[in-house]
């Protein structure tokens, strides 16, 4: 008989949004609440922000989930990193903090999701933050998210700006407030040179709290039912099993891949799915699991030139152990720089209202394992912002312990096609300006000789990557293929909720991870006031 004990809210995963979930859920002390996170507690390297290279393949922190292999990567598997902490990804993830346009939340409520237009989740953003600068209509001031400004400069980053400006793209004053048009340095979940996941924010202040249990280490295995009721989980700790009772509520913010994943295992829907994987039908919901979307974007590479300016030359021999002292002593440099420390919101064409592509410039050439690489030079990453094509996700066993099958279906619309030709014409366009020219800069890949559309789109099938942005596999709406409904309530189900990327049903441009703990937030104000 497995161990059991009862809650007024159980959640499941401990990453961007659940970690959030947990902190406000148990704030007033009124309501018992357990946290249960399948990975670690933290990892030496998930403070430091470089730390994200040590991280994007460590089988300690990350689930290391991979894609089938499809025509659109060329035959590949394509890794799909998901951070095995707490903090989740955004222990793991390259600390860029983009919101996304308001157009984004405005498509939600249009599709009939009431209370998400931009306006509606805006003050939940301006509440999970706390920024210095931008405009304070838009920006919070006093949350717990610590947000800043990168201080990184140089003569890289100076050229880029000169040079897009050459092409039309103007220096941007604040990306995450009124309008994301223009390039400029990239805003970051990094303070004083150390990794602002949430699992600091918002799991370290609430610890203490007599009211929240954290569990780590516990691998939910299947959600509990009375009826359609959802009573609570299933899960273990170190091969023992053991259950936790929902007086409430259970909220799953397991991610995009995990929480569709935990629902057929608790058989919520395809009837067809669940029979072959031996699991009986609680709920039918033809959507679980459909609907993945993310950002594929190739890595496209300079040759720089001229000596000194890029990491593979200032962190060659003796220079990685300056950029270590560096850091040590004032957090910047190699070591406390984000994933991509400047980047681009543009417009493909004129009459646009608002940006399409987004476009990231890295200082340094990566090799194999995510080490600098010996030569010197740039790499940039570019794709369409709001992504149509659409792919799923889904058990291939009744197991927890069995990876999904992740397929994401890239470049199956015409829309990314189209515009992620597009977004490399504009890349060429930047580096191509006399702006760039003391940078010595030549094109590697996909290299100028290289025109044609088709061969093109075969280098990116062949090389490119996601961005790591997976979402909407438990969607929100009120179609046949939504998952839950505009309060995040799963259709069908009492006493359960989704909140994390897996409900969006659009992506936002840009990184996610901001609108997860946007989702942490307001799902959170949504299950208090249900509470009352």
């Amino acid at each position: 008989m497995a161990e059991s004990q009862t809650y007024d809210f159980v959640i499941v995963g401990a990453g961007s949004a659940g970690s959030v979930l947990a902190n406000r859920l148990s704030a007033s002390g009124d309501y018992s609440v357990l946290l249960l996170e399948a990975g670690r507690p933290s990892h030496p390297w998930s403070r430091v922000p470089v730390g994200f290279a040590k991280l994007i393949d460590n089988p300690k922190a990350n689930w290391l989930y991979e894609s089938e292999p499809e025509e659109a990567t060329g035959g590949r598997p394509i890794p799909v990193p998901r951070g095995k902490l707490l903090g989740g990804s955004s222990s793991i993830n390259g600390m860029v903090f983009v919101r996304g346009q308001a157009q984004d939340f405005d498509t939600w409520a249009q599709l009939g999701n009431k209370g998400w237009g931009y306006r509606d989740v805006l003050p939940h953003f301006r509440a999970m933050e706390k920024y210095d600068g931008g405009d304070d209509e838009f920006r919070g001031r006093d949350g717990p998210l610590r947000v800043t400004d990168l201080k990184e400069r140089g003569p890289i980053y100076d050229a880029l700006i000169a040079a897009a400006g050459d092409a039309g793209i103007e220096e941007s004053v604040d990306y995450n407030g009124p309008t994301q048009d223009g390039i400029g340095m990239t805003q970051v979940t990094i303070n004083k040179g150390r990794r602002m996941s949430t699992a600091y924010c918002y799991l370290d202040p609430a610890r203490s709290r007599s009211n929240l249990r954290i569990e780590t280490g516990a691998l939910t295995e299947r959600l509990l039912f009375d009826g359609t009721r959802c009573t609570g989980v299933r899960y273990t700790i170190g091969g023992m099993a053991r259950e936790a009772k929902a007086g409430r509520e259970v909220i799953v913010s397991a991610g995009a891949i995990n929480s569709p994943q935990l629902l057929e295992l608790s058989g919520i829907g395809q009837p067809d799915l669940l029979a072959k994987n031996g699991i009986e039908v609680v709920q039918a919901l033809p959507g679980v699991g459909e609907n993945l979307r993310d950002h594929y974007a190739p890595r496209m590479k300079w040759d720089v030139k001229t000596a000194g300016l890029t990491y593979n030359d200032k962190a060659k021999g003796l220079g990685l152990v300056w950029q270590a002292l560096k850091y040590a002593t004032t957090g910047t440099g190699l070591l406390g720089l984000p994933a991509s420390p400047i980047r681009a919101y543009v417009r493909s064409r004129d009459g646009l209202s608002s940006p399409d592509i987004g476009i990231s410039w890295i200082p340094f050439l990566v090799a194999e394992g995510f080490k600098l690489d010996k030569q010197s030079g740039m790499t940039v990453i570019t794709h369409p912002l709001r992504s149509e094509s659409t792919g799923s996700i889904h058990i291939g066993s009744g197991q927890a312990t069995s990876a999904p099958i992740i397929r994401f279906n890239f470049l199956s619309a015409e829309y990314d096609r189209e515009l992620t030709l597009a977004a490399m014409r504009i890349v060429r366009e930047v580096m191509a300006s006399p702006a760039m020219a003391a940078l010595n800069a030549t094109e590697m890949a996909p290299g100028l000789d290289m025109q044609d559309e088709k061969a093109l789109l075969d280098w990116v099938k062949a090389t490119a990557e996601t961005a790591y942005h997976p979402i909407g596999t438990c969607k929100m709406g009120a179609d046949p293929q939504a998952v839950v409904d505009d309060q995040l309530r799963v259709h069908g189900i009492q006493g359960l909720r989704v909140a994390d990327a897996s409900i969006m049903p659009t992506l936002t441009s840009g990184n996610t991870n901001a609108p997860s703990i946007m989702i942490g937030e307001k799902a959170a104000a949504m299950v208090l006031e249900s509470a009352t």
